[in-house]
């Protein structure tokens, strides 16, 4: 966990350290409290979403010093969250849950407390994504076509499972421990209709337990049953998730393709993916408007039936945590009303 926090401290800190100051735009909210005391299971999006209208922005009021960026704070339940309204500025005080000194002969005495790393507070909450992070979730048309593939089961059954042994063509030497998967529907651009990638659909992992054509390989995990014809690629190297949460800067538009799961709608801290990736500029960490289509009203009148298009409605924010050449992944932080395939993103 102090791999997570320490990058977002020492961003908040550049951001200052720069000459950045708490923006004009930086709106309170309207009940924002003078403080709060950390309480288990917050993020640090959710905290500033008590004291701000925009929680992404957080980053631009949090105030640091040089000593905490020598030694920086890893914000811990019973700590407290004061708001400094002339900024306005967050900042870190005292913890709660004991007193911060202790009393020997008569004088105050500095008290140590000793937290474990686990409980330090992420920016968002990283059991939703973690799945999502080392896993594949996107395929091209190369990668498809030269994916390592199993070709038999052992004692020739048709489904396996942990434990079990599976035999696979086209295992290069990238690594011991492969991902297995089956590629799912295409991911249609929601305007033009062309395919711009397909989704994988993870299986499980397996490890190489004898190298040849087939390899040999030892299924190690299963959330669904693998057989002949699934696919295979390299397992990635454990990730990180610490990106400080900031706006594009330049101007990005797209629309949500799909939804995790399948479903037609959904709503606030679910997965959905997005049109729009690399090759827009897009980055982990981009906080993007998510817009709502109203449609076309018919009005008619003496003159005969008019239409009118309907301006957009901006009703939430998503938070992007893996980007890919055409295709991205998100995490719906703040939305009003149900997030449907087709609406809008853009740099809020």
């Amino acid at each position: 966990m102090m791999r997570i926090i320490f990058p977002l401290l020492v961003a908040f800190a550049s951001l200052l350290a720069t000459g950045a100051q708490a923006q004009s735009g930086v709106r309170l909210a309207a009940d924002a409290p003078d403080a709060y005391t950390v309480a288990s299971g917050d993020t640090l999006w959710g905290i500033s979403g008590r004291f701000l209208q925009e929680p992404w922005r957080w980053p631009e009021v949090w105030r640091l010093n040089r000593d905490e960026i020598r030694n920086p704070h890893l914000i811990y339940p019973g700590q407290v969250i004061l708001l400094d309204r002339s900024g306005p500025w967050l900042s870190i005080g005292r913890r709660i849950g004991g007193s911060s000194s202790a009393v020997q002969d008569g004088r105050l005495q500095p008290k140590v407390y000793n937290e474990a790393l686990e409980e330090a507070l992420p920016s968002i909450p990283l059991q939703i994504i973690d799945p999502f992070l080392n896993r594949p979730l996107v395929v091209d048309q190369p990668r498809l076509d030269g994916s390592a593939t199993i070709v038999a089961t052992e004692t020739s059954r048709v489904l396996t499972g942990t434990g079990d042994t599976v035999f696979a063509k086209n295992v290069g030497d990238e690594g011991e421990v492969w991902h297995i998967y089956r590629p799912a529907r295409p991911l249609e651009d929601p305007v033009t209709r062309e395919p711009i990638a397909w989704e994988a659909a993870y299986l499980g992992t397996a490890r190489v337990t004898e190298r040849g054509e087939p390899t040999t390989l030892e299924i190690l995990s299963a959330v669904e049953e693998i057989g002949t014809g699934d696919l295979m690629m390299p397992s990635e190297p454990p990730s990180v998730f610490a990106y400080v949460p900031h706006a594009p800067e330049a101007a990005i538009e797209g629309r949500i393709v799909s939804i995790h799961r399948g479903v037609s709608e959904t709503g606030r801290l679910n997965v959905v993916a997005l049109n729009v990736g690399e090759q827009d500029g897009l980055e982990r960490g981009h906080v993007l408007a998510l817009y709502r289509n109203r449609g076309v009203a018919q009005y008619r009148g003496e003159a005969g039936t008019e239409s009118y298009r309907l301006p957009e409605k901006r009703y939430g924010v998503v938070f992007v945590f893996r980007v890919f050449e055409r295709v991205s992944y998100a995490l719906v932080m703040d939305s009003d009303g149900p997030v449907t395939i087709t609406d809008a993103v853009r740099t809020p």
